[in-house]
């Protein structure tokens, strides 16, 4: 897949699929851009885990933090992550460990990796890399819920 260009249809396709959403890297603070796509995400209907070590068994907007994308005791459909590129191999080989596998490993603004992207793929899970459901959810004009 050229992860340089993206289809309207492939984005709509997974943001209207998708449900259930891991948040690696939220943020509890309000100022972070992970904590308003949190927000707003919610708003529009899904369903937004937050993943964040150092805030596990709090909760950031009134949904419990975990640790880890292993400690989420339900399905996801979509990992969200909020970490640097050089951070996204290891958040990949933790989503490589699910069972069920999400559908969809999403790269936030400024985050890529051709190599985690790949083995994402090779194991049939969508990717997005560089973009924003919430700008793309904008965008798109989606409406959920």
């Amino acid at each position: 897949m050229n992860h340089d260009s993206y289809s309207d249809a492939y984005i709509a396709g997974i943001l209207n699929s998708v449900r259930t959403i891991a948040m690696v890297g939220a943020s509890p603070n309000p100022e972070r851009p992970s904590h308003g796509v949190l927000r707003y995400l919610l708003g529009k209907g899904y369903h937004v885990i937050p993943v964040n070590p150092g805030q596990a068994g709090k909760k950031i907007l009134g949904q419990t933090v975990y640790a880890r994308l292993a400690d989420i005791p339900e399905p996801i459909d979509m990992v969200d992550v909020f970490r640097a590129s050089n951070a996204v191999p290891a958040v990949v080989d933790e989503v490589l460990a699910l069972d069920p596998l999400p559908k969809v490993v999403w790269m936030q603004l400024g985050v890529r990796s051709d190599e985690a992207a790949k083995r994402a793929e090779n194991a049939g899970i969508r990717v997005v890399m560089n973009r924003c459901p919430k700008i793309e959810l904008a965008r798109l004009s989606i409406s959920r819920g």
